[in-house]
């Protein structure tokens, strides 16, 4: 078993804008870095078609391209990506102690540190029909699967910045779009609500809720409720999208490191420090705030030049106690 096990200077779990920055850096600082890149590599950006706001691409880039990029970006420096997905640690509590990761429920891997930046995934609401109906015209992300929807009657669920951005999205391509908040006000920046009341062909319903999906095999239609009056409503859809936030991804983390009540991961002040010495968060799984590409990509690279500092530190310590 011993001779199966490796060594690394420094892991990076995940592989979306936090994780890909952290390999760079990492890699430009010579701790040779090995990112492992999860079930979704590339992370939530693969799945969106345009990115117009981060900085250096003044014409815009879809997500692929630029997760593609960054993959690229990193290698170049020295990072091995790997396909793999982290299923469970053993995190050391002392300092310079080393870490124990096992891959795909079989490698093992000993680490001196780690930079966590596995992400968050999308909620969805829990009804039963939403369930059964998810791939059948449910869906969590618009910019994947709306296309299926052109010219074609949908509902959005949520009253965020990405509720809005993504039902802007439809309502470009769709005959019409509902959408539903659960409260008398959307959380959308005011910009956002610009671009929502300015689409003529979107309707806003407050203080809705989603009481049934109909439909057996996909979607038909679209039960909703009036939270305040309990009044039910039916329309017609053919597709739903469900946009109202996102889970950590840091189940394996849960019992090791300190997070809080919704499971993202607490770091020390503005590092990138979680209660392990050696274990450092980025991206969404630290970020309940902004959680947008460039202050994922901002984070990593702090995880990257605070794991290189505390390596620096447990060299330096090492040497003065020989």
């Amino acid at each position: 078993m011993s001779e199966q096990v490796e060594r690394i200077k420094c892991l990076i779990i995940g592989s979306g804008p936090a994780g890909y920055t952290a390999a760079i850096y990492a890699s430009r600082a010579d701790l040779k870095p090995v990112l492992y890149t999860g079930m979704e590599p590339g992370g939530q950006l693969t799945t969106t078609t345009e990115v117009d706001n981060f900085p250096g691409y003044p014409e815009g880039v879809d997500g692929p391209t630029m997760m593609v990029q960054l993959q690229q970006q990193a290698e170049r420096f020295g990072t091995e990506v790997r396909i793999g997905m982290v299923t469970s640690v053993a995190l050391s509590t002392e300092y310079g102690g080393i870490h124990e990761v096992t891959v795909d429920n079989s490698k093992i891997i000993e680490a001196e540190s780690i930079v966590i930046s596995t992400g968050a995934t999308a909620k969805y609401l829990g009804l039963p029909s939403e369930q059964r109906l998810r791939g059948g015209g449910v869906s969590a992300c618009a910019v994947c699967d709306g296309f299926f929807f052109k010219g074609q009657d949908v509902a959005i669920v949520g009253g965020g910045d990405t509720a809005a951005e993504e039902a802007t999205y439809l309502a470009n391509i769709c005959k019409s779009v509902t959408m539903l908040v659960r409260k008398d006000h959307m959380r959308a920046s005011k910009a956002m609500q610009h671009r929502v009341n300015s689409a003529e062909n979107l309707v806003v319903k407050y203080n809705t809720e989603v009481d049934e999906v109909l439909g057996e095999q996909v979607v038909e239609g679209l039960r909703m409720v009036n939270n305040q009056t309990r009044e039910k409503e039916e329309i017609a859809i053919a597709g739903l999208f469900i946009a109202i936030g996102h889970k950590p991804n840091t189940d394996i983390f849960k019992g090791q490191v300190e997070m809080d009540d919704t499971g993202y991961i607490i770091t020390d002040g503005k590092s990138t420090k979680t209660n392990i010495p050696g274990v450092f968060a980025s991206g969404d799984v630290q970020d309940k705030e902004y959680r947008q590409a460039i202050t994922a990509a901002g984070t990593g690279c702090m995880a990257a030049l605070d794991a290189e500092r505390y390596l620096a530190s447990v060299a330096s310590r090492e040497t003065v106690e020989a």
